[in-house]
This record gives C-alpha cells, structure tokens and sequence, in this order.
C-alpha cells in the first residue's frame, strides 16, 4: 500500500522546513539542532550510539535464544542469578558506521513540517554527529531509482557535511507526482545486500527507509529485505529508523482524493467521506506498520521510528536514553539482589 494523496490539503506546518532553506543554511540548522539538543543531552557519557559492538564491558542482560551468541555468555552474572545472562559491551571509540539511506521515491512524500526525504536527511545528521569521534568512520550507501551511490567510509566533519549536502541538493525524483513511472532500480533488498559486501569489520550499521519496499500483501510472508537485515544483524549492531508521515496512516475527511503510487505513477480518485473507507485504510495501514515492527524484531534490529508530525530531535534523545537503561538495568539487578 504506497499510495500517496495529491489533493489532501496538508496541514500548516508548526515552523520552517528544511525545504524552506537552501544550500548551506540548511546544513548549518541540522548541524546546530544536532549540536545543541542531541549532543547536549546525550554526550556527557555518550560511548556509542548503541550498545556494541566493541569491548567494554556495559553490564549483562538475560539471553535470548536463538540472538545472542553463546560466547557472550557473563557466566559469573548467570550463576548468581540462575538466569542466563549475556555480557554487553559499548562501541569501541574507532567505530565503523555505514548508512543505507533510502532515498526511493515513496520517500518523495510529507503533509507535515518535513517530508520524508528531509527526515532522513535529519536521521543521518544526528547519526553521523553522534557517532562522530576520534578514529570514527561514517559510510554511506544512497539507495535512489537510479541506482546506488557509495559514499566511502571517512572521518571527520568535512566528509559528513558532504554527504548531507548531497542528500539535501539530490534531485527530487518526478515519478512521484504521477508524471509517469519511475525507472525500476536497486530495492532495499539489493542495498542491504550492498552493504553488507562493503562492511566488512564489525560496527553499526544504520538503515533509514519507510520499509515500504518489499512488504507481500500477505502478512504471513517476510519482507523481502528481512533475510538481509537479519544476515547483517549477526555481525554488525543494526538500528532501522523507519519514517512514516501520519496521512499513511489514516485518511482525512476531506472528500474526493487522487491517489498517486509513487513507483508507477499509477492513479486512483477515493471519496474520503465514507467513514467506512477511512476506517479500513486506517486497519490497512496499522497492519502494514505491525508487519514492519514484527520483522525489524526478528531481525534483532533496534528500532526507532521517526514522524513527519514530531519532534525527531526529542524521539532520538528518548531512544538512546532508553537503550542505556535497558543496558543498566540488567547490570544493577543482580547487585541490589545480592545486597
């Protein structure tokens, strides 16, 4: 389901967009809502973006089977618990990081302050500024209808800077307003499948995408970027960033509607106004985003879902917070109940 409305009024964005900017002003805002909120919230005891790879120890946590491998074992934590618990480690400070930033056209698409597209943008900011540091490299693969392009693994502010600003000047893609469809490319499957052939130490690995591409009809079936993802995950921390903008997830009553599938230009005029047409595209939707979740967990990948509708900046903070106390946790446990 990757239909897009072309008649639904958006509603009035809460500020200026990234697309609202050019060129360098651009960058500079991202670079300084980066900076100022997520560093300054999230640096003091920053090691990583996630936890591990690497190996400094980062406490335990229970094992799961069928995950974690059995020489992750924290036998000591296992055996005053009773419960199998594996050792988690942080990033070591020279971390690789490669991006696979989905930049198709059913990215082409926002009815709030961002589309998707500059969404992303914004999730490779904060990734790359977050990760930034001393020995630290950031690659990227951009996956466009066009193909893929590499961007090789490098250190420093300079090369992040240039791969936002080729994210930012790329050409929008003219498939998506129904002027006709768009030349078949790479789908994510293929660039899951790229970056696993160029990331070759282990690191993190960072996919930014709507997940659209790939997802069967039936539900029952995998994506086809799943097995990829789930080889990637066995070497590499793997954290999916999925952006969605909330008309994806329900109609708005606003009356006759022209819907565009981004990928083929195909058209369909839907009458909004049935409230049992919203509510079944509404299930539809929820559905789509509950098969996308169902996946990421099989895979083992972290997941951080991103808004057009919300504050990036704000879910990016909740979301390593949240990882450090699942990290903590487990650690204190065993020590409060010996105690």
């Amino acid at each position: 389901m990757r239909w897009r409305a072309t008649t639904a009024p958006a509603p009035a964005p809460t500020g200026p967009g990234l697309a609202d900017l050019t060129g360098d002003r651009r960058l500079r805002r991202l670079e300084l809502t980066v900076t100022r909120r997520l560093d300054g919230l999230l640096h003091g005891r920053y090691r990583g973006l996630l936890p591990g790879p690497g190996s400094e120890t980062a406490g335990s946590r229970e094992y799961r089977p069928g995950e974690d491998e059995v020489r992750r074992m924290d036998w000591a934590v296992t055996a005053r618990t009773t419960v199998p618990h594996v050792r988690q480690v942080d990033a070591d400070r020279e971390l690789t990081t490669w991006l696979l930033v989905d930049a198709s056209p059913s990215m082409e698409y926002g009815t709030a302050e961002l589309d998707k597209r500059e969404l992303a943008v914004a999730a490779v900011a904060a990734v790359g500024f977050l990760t930034a540091g001393v020995g630290n490299r950031l690659g990227a693969q951009v996956l466009g209808p066009d193909g893929l392009r590499r961007f090789p693994p490098r250190s420093g502010r300079t090369h992040l800077l240039g791969l936002l600003r080729a994210l930012l000047t790329a050409p929008r893609v003219g498939g998506h307003d129904g002027d006709g469809p768009v030349p078949a490319g790479p789908d994510l499957a293929d660039g899951l499948a790229a970056v696993q052939r160029v990331a070759l130490r282990r690191g993190l690995v960072v996919v930014v995408s709507d997940f659209l591409d790939g997802l069967p009809d039936d539900p029952r079936q995998a994506p086809s970027w799943e097995a990829p993802l789930r080889r990637l995950a066995v070497r590499h921390q793997v954290l999916a960033v999925e952006v969605t903008d909330p008309r994806e997830l329900e109609l708005p009553d606003v009356g006759l509607v022209t819907l565009v599938d981004p990928e083929t230009g195909r058209r369909r005029e839907l009458w909004t106004g049935d409230r049992a047409l919203r509510e079944r595209y509404a299930a539809a939707a929820s559905a789509q985003r509950d098969q996308v979740r169902q996946a990421l967990r099989r895979c083992a990948a972290t997941h951080l879902p991103l808004r057009t509708d919300r504050d990036w900046g704000a879910d990016i903070v909740r979301h390593v917070r949240a990882q450090r106390r699942l990290v903590a946790a487990p650690a204190r446990a065993p020590r409060g109940g010996a105690a």
